[in-house]
């Protein structure tokens, strides 16, 4: 069984981005299409990076609080964090290999 990009909310959000590795959030929506083409993609990178790099995904249809608080506008978002700041930002849907590179650029660092 793979490994599962984790459900974030706003209720858990900050204990999560505050971990000790890097955190990818997908900000994502049912309706967004272009989301539905990154979610597989992030689902991968959730079983690629196992236990280097903790990957969750947020519904903003379901959480207001933190994709208000960063100004997301457009989703899919995608945000990287490092020790609870953002160091990474990609805005709609790209290859895999664009995400895999930042994901890799944090884990390195």
């Amino acid at each position: 069984m793979a490994h599962k990009a984790i459900e974030i909310t706003d209720a858990n959000f900050e204990q999560i981005i505050n971990s000790d590795k890097p955190v990818l959030v997908d900000f994502w929506a049912e309706w967004c299409g272009p989301c539905r083409m990154v979610g597989p993609v992030v689902e991968e990178l959730a079983g690629e990076y196992e236990g280097k790099v903790i990957v969750g995904k947020m519904d903003v249809d379901a959480n207001s609080q933190v994709p208000s608080k960063f100004g997301i506008r457009s989703i899919p978002t995608l945000l990287v964090f490092k020790n609870g700041q953002i160091v990474d930002k990609q805005v709609g849907a790209v290859p895999k290999h664009v995400l895999a590179q930042k994901l890799e650029a944090q884990v390195t660092a």
